[in-house]
């Protein structure tokens, strides 16, 4: 019995505007499962791949093609070598203004390692820049 499908073309667009905040800046934490991400990945490609999914993640959150990687979150993805990643990151992702008269992009992200790693029970949080 298959439902019947409505065309409302109203409901199928979706809008994008400074009101679904992709125009502030603004900081969260996330925690990421890199397991998942490198799972079935051949031995000597694992932290490069985490370091890729890391970066579509924070391009898919913040909805910024422009992502730039802490040199502190490279060393916490390859601090037990290329084949071990680690099965979970917490991380905290920034976006920013782009002070580059020449990009295209007005904003961009910023992703590093958050201070603390513990996962139990922590979801997303957004952080104060206080």
């Amino acid at each position: 019995a298959r439902q019947p499908v409505s065309f409302n073309c109203a409901r199928a667009v979706p809008i994008f505007s400074a009101a679904m905040g992709k125009t502030d800046v603004v900081t969260r934490e996330y925690t990421i499962n890199l397991s998942k991400a490198v799972h079935g990945i051949t031995f000597k490609k694992r932290a490069p791949r985490a370091v890729q999914a890391v970066k579509k993640f924070a391009q898919k959150q913040m909805k910024t093609s422009d992502v730039r990687v802490d040199v502190k979150l490279n060393k916490a993805i390859w601090s037990k070598g290329i084949r071990n990643v680690p099965r979970r990151l917490r991380i905290q992702i920034s976006r920013r203004r782009n002070d580059d008269e020449d990009a295209e992009e007005d904003l961009y992200s910023y992703v590093t390692v958050a201070p603390e790693q513990n996962f139990a029970g922590v979801g997303t949080k957004v952080v104060d820049d206080a």
